[in-house]
């Protein structure tokens, strides 16, 4: 095996979500999720489309794990849909729908493949929400019953855990633009207040992980890695991006600006337990409600940081030292989501949060979409996601090499699948999947990253991945 940064035993995965793959939204008891809920909304999903069959992973899913051990993955990481299992979001448990998840970690294991397990990724249980979902201040503890009994019944399996995946989306672009489901427009006090009922959750989850599941098991949160990286190696440019990625206290999404689109606002009172004051200063005092013991609960000890990254803001120091946005030249080349590719933000990211933190790292998300089509020969040439994907592993391994602790890497994602309001339209899979037939193909992507895989990092004779991105 060629020299590689990566550690030996590196976790090599792909991630997916309950909501954008399983499809089955009325089987198992299955109840109702303010997704399904936004989604009878006329306009708010594209072309109207819906999660009703998705990726149809319930009834494929012998099929789909067949895929992975193909793929040659060491980990995956999915999401359990909390209506699923207990469908009106507390009280009685659907055991069809734990069942589904139990063959789900079962068939993992027997393929040697390592189960990541996400409590939270977006599908709220719309008859908590009808009762103030994470506006309530019972809504910690709802999350944290839901989480202890999946801790149950599945920590003698499961070792890794995520609490909650991004929540400057279901946050953000939930209840403060109205963008995503609940599709809320809600004033800062509130945004804050459904902010900080979302972190104690996380902090109770937490607790329900370390007191049901397996002594080694790890267990962190999911944010995106909102990051700004340097234009140049001057001091000063890099000090800029390192207040940047902490210190700015709203960001530009595709949809709006919101002010939980942030990394501050979430890794601090996680990891060292107070929110940044200069934010609330910045919001006019507007402060979430904090009551005694709350950021002992939220800043429970994790044991990594789970990192979603895309892209980040290229910036230089300003006149006081301030991170400036170095914008990039015109027609350099975007993702099919309009999203900047920018490789260097998975280097600057890593580096930054394992100097601040002192966790090891996983970047739990990763990748980019791609106007895929099947060529006559019925191969996907998908050249572009392979050239991003190459780019930002070596990115990361230079992190590493330059002494960031980074276990491992989950490419976004294993199957093209339902992207959320923007329906079917957006392909991110390494396996493609015909949507009027099911029928899945693997892309070269999807190849290229088993020999990533194999190799324990990507090599330098892959000719793909010199495609221009």
């Amino acid at each position: 095996m060629p020299h590689t940064p990566f550690q030996q035993h590196f976790l090599w995965g792909a991630s997916t979500s309950s909501y954008q793959i399983e499809g089955a939204l009325h089987k198992h008891s299955r109840g109702d999720s303010v997704w399904d809920m936004a989604a009878r909304v006329e306009g708010f999903i594209a072309r109207g489309e819906t999660a009703e069959t998705a990726c149809d992973h319930v009834a494929r899913l012998d099929e789909d794990l067949d895929l992975m051990a193909e793929l040659g993955l060491k980990a995956y990481r999915f999401s359990i849909a909390w209506p699923r299992v207990i469908p009106a979001g507390v009280g009685g448990v659907s055991e069809e729908g734990v069942a589904f998840y139990e063959r789900l970690v079962d068939g993992l294991l027997a393929r040697g493949i390592e189960p990541l397990a996400t409590l939270f990724h977006w599908d709220y249980p719309t008859a908590l929400f009808q009762r103030g979902g994470w506006l309530s201040p019972d809504s910690p503890r709802w999350f944290a019953d839901y989480a202890a009994l999946i801790a149950r019944r599945f920590g003698d399996r499961v070792k890794w855990w995520v609490t909650l995946n991004e929540p400057q989306c279901f946050i953000g672009l939930g209840h403060e633009l109205g963008q995503h489901a609940p599709a809320l427009k809600l004033p800062l006090d509130q945004v804050l207040t459904a902010a900080h009922h979302a972190l104690l959750a996380h902090g109770l989850a937490v607790d329900a992980v370390r007191e049901h599941a397996a002594p080694d098991a790890k267990v962190s949160l999911a944010p995106i890695a909102v990051v700004d990286f340097p234009a140049s190696d001057e001091p000063a440019d890099i000090e800029a991006a390192r207040r940047g990625t902490f210190e700015r206290c709203e960001g530009q999404t595709e949809l709006g600006v919101t002010r939980m689109f942030n990394s501050g606002w979430w890794f601090e009172p996680v990891v060292r337990g107070a929110y940044p004051e200069s934010f609330m200063e910045q919001w006019g005092g507007v402060r979430p409600p904090i009551a005694s013991g709350d950021m002992d609960i939220i800043s429970r000890p994790i044991d990594f940081l789970g990192m979603n990254l895309y892209h980040g803001r290229r910036v230089r120091a300003g006149a006081d030292g301030e991170p400036v946005e170095v914008p990039d030249r015109v027609g350099a080349p975007t993702t099919t989501m309009g999203w900047p590719i920018t490789p260097d933000a998975m280097y600057w990211m890593a580096r930054f949060f394992h100097e601040r933190y002192e966790l090891p790292l996983v970047v739990t998300e990763n990748g980019r979409a791609v106007a895929d089509e099947i060529d006559a020969d019925g191969r996907v040439r998908d050249t572009q996601r392979i050239a991003y994907l190459d780019r930002y592993l070596r990115a990361l391994g230079k992190s590493i090499a330059d002494g960031a602790d980074v276990a491992g890497y989950f490419a976004w994602s294993l199957m093209d699948n339902f992207e959320w309001t923007h329906g079917y339209a957006q392909r991110f899979g390494l396996v493609h999947v015909d949507f009027d037939t099911q029928k899945r193909t693997i892309k070269d992507s999807g190849r290229w990253y088993a020999s990533v895989i194999q190799n324990n990092g990507p090599t330098a004779s892959i000719d793909a991945a010199k495609a221009d991105a």
